[in-house]
């Protein structure tokens, strides 16, 4: 499971280094093949097989005939890149990707269990600020899980 987060650089290339523990996770559990698509102002990379657990078998077995599925679908996979980790453990990240989620310096990985987000560093900040000061509603929602 991927957890944690981590800051990083962008290099000129538009590579980023995946972190160690990372990497561990992927070298143990899964090959060096990532995809990558855009969702919800970042990146998202699944590992391939997660990607065919997470996203062909049961994104993909949901009706195309409601409309705000079928442009979502069309979205989502039309962004979807399979990239491969060098072995310098850098992923290169396409330009139409990192103009999506304006990865241009200061990057954060955050680690969500199955799969790895890629956020611009002031994006990630924005992200965190909006659950701070939503914790009270988090916090009821989380009461009422029994959690």
């Amino acid at each position: 499971m991927f957890r944690g987060r981590y800051e990083h650089t962008i290099d000129s290339k538009g590579r980023i280094s995946i972190p160690s523990k990372f990497r561990e996770i992927l070298n143990q559990k899964y090959d060096d093949r990532l995809v990558i698509t855009n969702f919800d102002g970042c990146l998202v990379a699944f590992p391939n097989e997660e990607w065919n657990l997470l996203v062909e078998q049961k994104i993909g077995s949901f009706s195309i005939m409601r409309k705000e599925m079928s442009s979502f679908l069309r979205y989502f996979y039309s962004s979807a890149i399979d990239c491969t980790i060098d072995k310098h453990g850098r992923l290169l990240i396409p330009q139409t990707l990192r103009d999506y989620a304006n990865l241009q310096k200061d990057v954060v990985l955050v680690g969500e269990g199955r799969f790895i987000e890629i956020f611009a560093k002031d994006r990630w900040q924005e992200v965190v600020q909006q659950v701070e000061g939503g914790f009270d509603q988090v916090r009821e929602t989380l009461a009422n899980l029994g959690i």
